[in-house]
């Protein structure tokens, strides 16, 4: 889904998965809510780019202020709403980093180099004077 409809879908998911947790009453539960927004960020992150995943979790994070925490549709500043925006940046940018890693070591590129035999030589021998 690197095409471009990362965000797209994401925006989808987002809208759907907010109707399904306010159907299923989580208002009174604003963290439980989280978790499938959590999913959902973390699904884009790992399908399209860095910029769709973050794109969609400020997505989330209006769609669960607005509608989750507020009511109304108006977005809510407050202690809950930055926990919030919080967790579905930091599972942006997690899930964003790990999917890249994966893409460049399924790609060829070297992520983790290897380490020659000289270079254990030369650890071994610090190790026993230090």
């Amino acid at each position: 889904m690197r095409s471009g409809f990362g965000f797209p879908v994401g925006f989808v998911a987002t809208t759907a998965v907010t109707a399904a947790a306010i159907a299923a009453g989580a208002t009174g539960h604003p963290l439980l809510a989280l978790v499938p927004l959590t999913a959902v960020v973390i699904v884009v992150a790992a399908l399209a780019t860095a910029r769709a995943a973050l794109g969609t979790a400020a997505f989330a994070w209006a769609a669960h202020s607005g509608f989750v925490l507020g009511r109304a549709g108006e977005l809510v500043f407050g202690p809950p709403a930055l926990i919030a925006a919080a967790v579905l940046v930091a599972a942006a940018a997690l899930a964003a980093a790990a999917a890249t890693a994966a893409r460049r070591g399924r790609a060829g590129h070297v992520v983790f180099p290897e380490v020659t035999e000289d270079e254990r030589d030369l650890a071994a021998l610090r190790a026993r004077f230090v």
